[in-house]
């Protein structure tokens, strides 16, 4: 009878990785977008305190008038 002759060797596998730039992509992307929001909402922020400011301004010279008008009408009674 022969016998077979069965000789086992260990296999090594190699797995390489390499980086892509997809990710370092994606990043910067979404910081981009993060600031152009942030910009976005500051000078929005920003709007919105010239315009309080001006109704504020507004207001009290409408008081101001209303309150030379009373004057000039007590004045005249």
């Amino acid at each position: 009878m022969a016998e077979d002759r069965i000789t086992q060797t260990p296999h090594t596998t190699v797995i390489e990785r390499r980086g892509s730039s997809g990710g370092l992509l994606i990043g910067i992307a979404v910081l981009v977008a993060v600031c152009v929001a942030a910009y976005f909402m500051f000078v929005g922020s920003s709007s919105e305190v010239s315009k309080n400011n001006a109704i504020s301004s507004a207001a009290k010279s409408v008081e101001s008038t209303a309150d030379k008008a009373g004057a000039a009408i007590d004045k005249n009674s």
